[in-house]
């Protein structure tokens, strides 16, 4: 071959090595931008993340004040119905007590009305029996002057027994006390003294005689007692 043939072929070659270094820097280009891209990309990421990482509290926060006001506001209803409840029952319960206070008003009037009646009846009754008797005493004082002594005397003993008679129908008895023992509840003592004869705590003598109308003494008898 001759010198101008190896001379191309050493320029062909030349051409052939300057190409591939030339595609190797483009790759080596190519391989530094898609890494610095790459780097970026990460670096955005990595911000990214930073500020999610930074309002993720702040969102969290918001939430729980959320929950929580929503709680409170079930709260707050909860009591308000329980209030509304109670208030309800409260005037169920006020009228009640109303209607028991002006019930026992109307039952105090009743029975003291009822008590009056029957109190007042009970003197009526007492009266019809006493008035027969007063009326036989008049009588005994219009003739006590033109009558014989005796005629009065017979006259007193007849209004006497004729108003025992008329206590008995009440009911009132009188309290025996001569010769019985002495009874502190149906007796009252204003006299003392000395007998022998009788035992201790023995009625002698009856000053003042006393009644009593079943159990209930109307007034207890003076007496003079032994010691």
């Amino acid at each position: 071959m001759s010198e101008s043939a190896y001379e191309i072929s050493d320029i062909k070659f030349n051409e052939d090595d300057d190409g591939d270094k030339t595609e190797k820097v483009t790759e080596q280009t190519e391989q530094t931008n898609q890494t610095e891209q790459t780097e970026q990309i990460e670096v955005e990421n990595a911000e990214v993340s930073e500020e999610e990482d930074e309002t993720e509290p702040e969102d969290t926060g918001e939430f729980d004040i959320r929950e929580r006001l929503k709680e409170k506001k079930n709260e707050i209803k909860k009591l308000n119905e329980e209030l509304e409840q109670k208030s309800e029952e409260y005037d169920v319960l006020y009228d009640k007590y109303l209607r028991m206070t002006a019930e026992y008003d109307n039952f105090r009037k009743r029975t003291a009305k009822e008590k009056e009646g029957i109190y007042s009846d009970s003197v009526i009754d007492v009266l019809k029996n006493i008035l027969p008797v007063l009326d036989n005493v008049e009588r005994a004082v219009q003739f006590a002057d033109s009558s014989e002594p005796e005629q009065v005397a017979e006259g007193l003993r007849m209004i006497y027994a004729q108003f025992m008679n008329a206590l008995s129908k009440i009911g009132v008895e009188e309290i025996l006390a001569a010769g019985e023992k002495f009874n502190p509840e149906i007796h009252n003592a204003v006299f003392h003294e000395e007998d022998e004869e009788q035992p201790d705590n023995t009625v002698t003598d009856v000053l003042q005689k006393g009644y009593i109308k079943n159990d209930k003494v109307i007034r207890p008898a003076i007496v003079k007692v032994v010691n």
